[in-house]
């Protein structure tokens, strides 16, 4: 798969990982890995570049004595999530017509 395309849904995946509940980095990757591999070194660049971009927020809670950084979804974040699902409807439509073309072939 194309390295940006693959990027581009990374990003996605972090925000849906979070979209219905706040998340510490370990469980966005729990989250995520049943569907694609991710591992921490991937994960952090995403959720400052996704923070940066102002699609979540970061907060910090004391768990067992230490900070742990939990991620929001912005109202931001939820509308790139929302234009990802409309512009993968057009994608996925175009699937099916190369699909259907290289089967007649």
């Amino acid at each position: 798969m194309d390295n940006q395309m693959k990027r581009g849904l990374l990003d996605i995946c972090v925000l849906a990982a979070i979209k219905n509940h706040d998340s510490y980095g370990y469980q966005i990757i729990k989250d995520i890995t049943p569907y694609v591999n991710i591992s921490e070194s991937t994960l952090y660049p995403i959720l400052r570049r996704l923070e940066a971009a102002n699609c979540l927020t970061v907060y910090s809670v004391e768990h067992n004595g230490r900070l742990r950084k939990y991620y929001h979804l912005t109202d931001m974040g939820q509308t790139r999530l929302n234009m990802f699902v409309e512009e993968w409807k057009e994608i996925m439509s175009i699937y099916q017509f190369i699909v259907k073309e290289t089967e007649t072939i």
